[in-house]
């Protein structure tokens, strides 16, 4: 969608609010797992996932384009769709939005599960290597219903919440399928867990960023709008 009215006041406050609620629905499933001895279960998490990124874009896609996710902006940026002016502004909004959610789910169950932190279950490599592949097909599908008018469908959300159910829920016993910066850095702040925590900053913004580019390509035609909002997310 191409935004032009709200302010960057605005924009940003969505942005925390949606990444608000991707952590405390995300992080929180994870840690209600823990507490009621897996009653959500691996498939249950990825599922909250997915939902909580649909409910996150219809609810905020009109106002800030739903970014909430760092290397998703970065991407953006790096394809024309965003100006780089608000990057900053995006990824300060973004990671306080995740921050005061693990407060927030810190005050009501502990410090359990880890805070819900992505970790890697195995080798480190494999989990950058999951993380990349993971966020470039998240990045390519946005960049899709996104930005190219000639994407078969009506709703981005759907698409784009399916792509991180689905994803989550395969990725996630390997690397915790963050695919998103902010998404494991109020987890690992507020738990204290930076384990390993480049991988989930490397990995996302290294595939956000190729898939970005590689269907900026793909889609053959200068239609960008550098001063726009990176996207028609509706």
């Amino acid at each position: 969608m191409q935004l032009t009215t709200p302010s960057i006041m605005r924009r940003c406050t969505a942005e925390f609010i949606g990444t608000f609620g991707l952590v405390f629905a995300g992080a929180g499933a994870i840690m209600v797992d823990f507490t009621s001895g897996g009653e959500i279960t691996n498939l249950g998490i990825g599922l909250v996932f997915g939902l909580v990124v649909a409910a996150m874009i219809y609810a905020t896609g009109h106002i800030s384009g739903a970014h909430i996710n760092p290397a998703v902006t970065l991407a953006f940026a790096l394809s024309r769709h965003f100006p780089w002016k608000w990057v900053a502004h995006y990824w300060c909004s973004q990671l306080m939005g995740t921050v005061a959610a693990c407060l927030v789910l810190k005050a009501l169950f502990g410090d359990v599960a880890n805070m819900g932190a992505t970790l890697p279950s195995g080798s480190v490599w494999d989990s950058v290597i999951f993380e990349f592949i993971l966020t470039f097909f998240l990045m390519f599908v946005i960049m899709a219903v996104a930005t190219d008018t000639r994407a078969i469908g009506s709703s981005a959300a759907i698409a784009i919440g399916a792509t991180v159910a689905l994803e989550a829920i395969f990725g996630g016993p390997i690397s915790g399928a963050s695919m998103n910066p902010a998404r494991s850095f109020g987890p690992a702040l507020v738990g204290w867990t930076w384990m390993d925590h480049w991988v989930y900053w490397i990995g996302p913004i290294a595939g956000a960023a190729l898939a970005s580019v590689t269907y900026w390509w793909l889609r053959g035609e200068n239609s960008a709008t550098p001063d726009g909002n990176g996207d028609r997310l509706s």
